[in-house]
């Protein structure tokens, strides 16, 4: 009943439109008070909660994310892709697809890739024909690979809030990810296929490619040296993302693409979006901890194996609440508000951590494109100069693809286990 209790202050406080940062801090703050616990748990809960070497990853990935927008790296993805791929019956919307997918595997940030390569592609395939809902979705649900494919920001989190490897988590992350991509893309094929009247590009000669793949080549460089940096143990995911940062530097100073007055932009957004996160995440350490001295974890843990004896049906629970959760409550708060109560259940269902980390992000995913509170939909309208009804009749289709991602995972485990543990 308490649960129950805390849980509905909780929707109540965040309805009225309060921060989420300070309704938790601010809930847990007078749980603990109510119940006699000793006040100086919460400056220490708050210094604990920041003073983490981890964590150092979130601002460098921001601003290293932040330098490539303003650098202007996403036409030259796009370029790059294009012209391998522009030919093809929705080839658009695959190149745009595959500009996502290499963007995620720099920033780590959902907006960031949104933003970066929308702001190519939604001109371009609006031009071509293709209709702007369908454009719009497709970004959408493509700008959600970057908290998939590490480096991610939310896989980061997780990782501190559970104490599982950083490192183990990203690996996981490949295969769905890539999965993920193959699906849109294939949807994007089959979209222009049956639309029939798009203009198709011509096909690109070898000469053009290379030109346009030499253009992009820094950029995929700095991918695979975060990627396989870290896979192979070159580097932590915090020093990924140092590294990261100064090649971004190097590689949009030496283009000429970039201005100290940039820089600077750059500098203050991801100070900015860093103070929120970190606000979030000390709001959320109080609250956590106020939760676990009421027992609450325990007792879900105890209310789950009283009446789930398989990890299935209580898998179906989890992904229903959090599909009903993302339509009120943004992606962060989702991860800070249920996997402090959920983690303990996993060991009780024989459930893998890993696995239920790349599971819950993406059904985080789905919540950041579903209205009315998905950022990305909100990121893409601004972009794309859209409505929000047009944004949000676009991104259907790709929300039903991420559900049956999760069946997919589902049943095959190893399209994320595979790589950190067999490989």
């Amino acid at each position: 009943m308490t649960a129950f209790l805390i849980l509905g202050a909780l929707l109540f406080f965040l309805i009225l439109g309060i921060p989420i940062a300070f309704v938790m801090g601010g809930l847990g703050l007078f749980l603990l008070l109510l119940d006699g616990f000793n006040p100086v748990m919460i400056p220490q809960g708050l210094y604990s909660s920041i003073d983490n070497f981890i964590l150092l990853a979130v601002p460098l990935f921001l601003l290293m994310s932040n330098i490539l927008l303003k650098g202007g790296v996403g036409k030259d993805l796009f370029a790059a892709a294009q012209s391998w791929v522009g030919h093809w019956p929705g080839g658009l919307g695959v190149a745009t697809i595959l500009s996502c997918a290499l963007f995620s595997a720099i920033s780590g940030s959902s907006v960031a890739t949104a933003a970066t390569v929308g702001t190519v592609a939604i001109p371009e395939m609006t031009k071509r024909g293709y209709e702007k809902s369908f454009v719009l979705g497709l970004l959408a649900a493509g700008g959600t690979l970057g908290i998939l494919i590490p480096p991610s920001i939310i896989l980061i989190i997780y990782g501190v809030i559970t104490e599982e490897s950083i490192i183990s988590l990203f690996i996981a992350g490949v295969g769905p990810g890539i999965f993920l991509a193959f699906l849109f893309s294939v949807y994007s094929v089959f979209y222009a296929r049956n639309k029939g009247q798009l203009e198709i590009l011509p096909r690109t000669n070898w000469s053009e490619r290379w030109k346009a793949s030499i253009r992009a080549f820094p950029v995929l460089f700095l991918a695979a040296v975060i990627v396989l940096g870290i896979y192979f143990g070159v580097f932590t995911p915090t020093e990924a993302a140092g590294v990261g940062f100064v090649l971004a530097l190097i590689i949009t100073i030496g283009r000429r693409s970039i201005t100290v007055a940039q820089i600077i932009e750059a500098a203050t957004e991801a100070m900015q979006t860093t103070v929120t996160i970190f606000l979030i995440i000390a709001g959320a350490k109080i609250f956590s901890k106020a939760i676990t001295l009421y027992r609450i974890p325990q007792d879900v843990t105890t209310l789950v194996t009283d009446n789930f004896t398989q990890a299935g049906p209580f898998l179906l629970v989890v992904c229903a609440i959090l599909l009903i959760m993302g339509l009120f409550i943004e992606s962060l708060s989702m991860l800070l508000i249920m996997v402090p109560v959920l983690y303990p259940t996993l060991q009780t269902m024989g459930i893998d951590p890993v696995w239920f980390g790349i599971l819950f992000v993406i059904m985080v995913e789905c919540a950041l494109i579903t209205p009315p509170v998905g950022l990305n939909l909100f990121v893409v309208q601004a972009v794309g100069n859209a409505t929000l009804w047009e944004v949000s009749r676009g991104v259907w289709p790709f929300i039903i693809i991420m559900l049956f991602t999760v069946v997919v995972l589902y049943f095959v485990p190893d399209l994320a286990l595979y790589l950190p543990y067999k490989f």
